[in-house]
Order: structure tokens, then sequence, then C-alpha cells
């Protein structure tokens, strides 16, 4: 059994620059972490403190129980994927793969025996004898992780290694790097940008924000309950669409529009509404809406294919935008559009603090075991 534990890392460079605010989480045996966030959040600093490129200001990293905070890299049995490659360009893809193994003076059948079992799974064979700068992206992006595969380490680190690959080879490995990690048992920490890559490869996603942590929570439970407005507006796209409005009594006011509050909330004199534009509805003479209804002139319409994005200017508004995704075969095309915003999609924050005002249980479908393979 493998687990990290990061325990109230901090790390300053001067007064005004801290990336990393007193974080604080577990990554345990199979699971695979996210840490998602803008540029400058942190995320990148966390995972050079976790491998020892860093000395965090205060705190502990923790693998199996064991403080590793003042371990050098080379001594804390973690493997680290990075952006860059970092292939030896005069090396063959064999060479590449036993570079690591080799400076640990591992007996040579055991390296081969490593690697063949590695270059199977990721596909690399008949690559063996190539060098980097005769491998695609792709084929290079495997060989870096099958460097860190061959290491059998405590712990995986993967410094956004899809960055440099074309979006549709980003996809492809993508879905290569969930295959295989879903099949082995080894903590996992991935920093990505991509909000992408996070919902799609992760069992937990840690979202970060100028050094501190948001919220770490399934990827489902991230983008259906929000707990704060940076994280609502940060997961999603289209972006989730944000109002600041003014309440009276138990209503919010958006438009026209009045819009009860939960029974939960104690009426705030201001509140900030949120609904992702995949869950706004357009109302016709034929379907009556769900739920509360706005009305607004149409300013904008992208085309993204299977849908539209049209943004309307909401009546009883001087500037305020509403974006809705349509299907593209729905007959919409009015200057002025009546949509619905049903009550079981709607988020509530503090206008002032940002955080989630009103959540409902959440009910996750159950798992299904998956079948895994070990990697030795």
């Amino acid at each position: 059994m493998a687990k990290l534990e990061l325990r109230h890392l901090n790390k300053t460079y001067t007064p005004k620059v801290i990336p990393v605010k007193d974080l604080s989480l577990d990554v345990d045996d199979g699971e695979f972490l996210t840490l998602l966030g803008p540029s400058g959040c942190g995320k990148s600093t966390t995972l050079r403190m976790i491998a020892g490129l860093e000395q965090p200001t205060r705190g502990d990293v923790v693998i199996n129980g064991e403080v590793v905070t003042s371990k050098a890299p080379g001594d804390r049995n973690i493997a680290m994927v990075f952006q860059s490659y970092a292939l030896y360009p005069h090396m063959t893809v064999y060479d590449n793969l036993a570079s690591g193994l080799r400076l640990r003076k591992m007996p040579s059948e055991e390296i081969r025996r490593r690697i063949a079992e590695v270059s199977g799974f990721l596909g690399l064979d008949s690559l063996m004898d190539r060098k980097p700068g005769q491998l695609s992206g792709g084929q290079r992006q495997r060989v870096a992780l099958g460097r860190a595969l061959v290491r059998q380490p405590a712990v995986f680190l993967l410094d956004e290694p899809l960055s440099n690959l074309d979006a549709l080879l980003r996809e492809q490995v993508r879905a290569e790097l969930k295959s295989i990690f879903e099949s082995m048992q080894t903590p996992v920490v991935y920093v990505t940008h991509d909000q992408t890559e996070a919902m799609t490869l992760s069992s937990k996603v840690a979202v970060l924000n100028d050094g501190y942590l948001q919220q770490l929570d399934p990827p489902r439970r991230i983008y259906t309950h929000p707990a704060n407005r940076f994280v609502a507006g940060f997961i999603g796209s289209p972006q989730m669409n944000l109002f600041d409005l003014q309440c009276d009594g138990r209503t919010a006011i958006l438009g026209n529009a009045r819009i009860p509050l939960p029974s939960s909330i104690t009426p705030p004199p201001t509140v900030t509404l949120g609904i992702r534009p995949e869950h706004v509805e357009l109302v016709s003479s034929e379907v009556n809406g769900r739920g509360h209804s706005v009305q607004g002139k149409v300013v904008l319409v992208e085309n993204l294919g299977m849908s539209d994005l049209v943004s309307i200017r909401i009546r009883g508004t001087d500037h305020t935008t509403l974006r809705a995704l349509i299907p593209s075969d729905r007959p919409w095309r009015q200057e002025t559009l009546t949509l619905s915003l049903p009550a079981e999609h709607l988020h509530w924050f503090d206008a002032e603090t940002g955080d989630r005002l009103y959540s409902e249980p959440l009910s996750l479908p159950p798992e299904r075991p998956q079948e895994r393979k070990e990697v030795r």
C-alpha cells in the first residue's frame, strides 16, 4: 500500500510572493489526484516540493508514513514525467528507459525484464533502437512515461505532460494515460491548467487559486457542487453564468424576473446566482420551461457544431448577458428568446465572500470495479 500526505505545506519566496499557503491533502493507494488551477496558483511549486526539487518553508511531505521533507529527490522513491519529456537525445529508446535503473546499479537481467514488460504495455517494442529525434511527440511522451514506470516508484508525479502535443494527439495520449494508471495501484499527482484533462483523468481534483486549496473532491462533485464562486467560474466550458443580484425578501431580482431563494438560505441584501449554459433551456410555445423564465434579445451566436452558444441581453437590465447552449437541430432563430432556468441547476453564492450558500446532497452512482493489472 502506498500513500502520499502533504501536511500544512507552505512556500514563501518573499513576503509578497507566497505561491503555496498551508496546503494539506492525502493521495491514497491507486488514487489519481490532479492539481488544477490558473497560472501562478501554486500547483507546479507543490509538485516540485513533493519531488524534492523545492524545499517547503513550512510543512512536511510524507510518503508511506515516512517524512521525506529533508531527503534528496533520488532518495524519495518517486518518478516524475516532465512537460518537456527530458529524454537523452543521444540515447536510444532502450537506453533512455534503462538510464535510471543503471544509475541504481540494478542487474542487467532485471533491467531487461522491466523494460520488456513496460515497452509491451506502452507499445514501444518496435521503437527500441530509435533515438528521440526519430520519434513523434506522442511516442516521446510514452517513452518518458515508460522511464517512470520501470522505476516502480511509490508515487508518480506528472507535470503538464500533454501541453506540448496538438489537440488530436493530446486526446489520444490522455486516453492512454487513463488506461495505464487505472491498471496500477500507485498514487499519482498530475499538474495541469486544462480542466478537460483534470475532469477525465482524475479520481480527485484539487482546485487551487492564489496558493490556497479551494476545493478537493471527485470531478463530478466539483462540477455539480462548486465550493465557491471561483471554482464555479473556473470549472466548465463554456463558463458558468454568474450574476450579482439584489434581493427583495426571499427573491432575487434578475431583470424582470423574480427568482425565489432556496428555503435554507437566510435572505442577504445581495447574492450571486450561477447557472451553466448547458442547463439553460429554450422555452417555446410547445414546451413550457421547467424553471424561472427570462426574456432577452439575441446579441451573439457562436456555432460549436453540435450546439449553438447563444448570448441574450436580459430584458430589464442594461448590459447583463445570459449564455445558453442550444442544440443545433432546435429551431430558435428569433431575435428575442425566452429561456428557462431550472431550479435544480441554480447555484447560490455569498456575494461578498464567494462561498457557496446552498447545497443539495449529491447521490453519486456506484463505481464499477475496475480490473487492475499490476506493472512490475
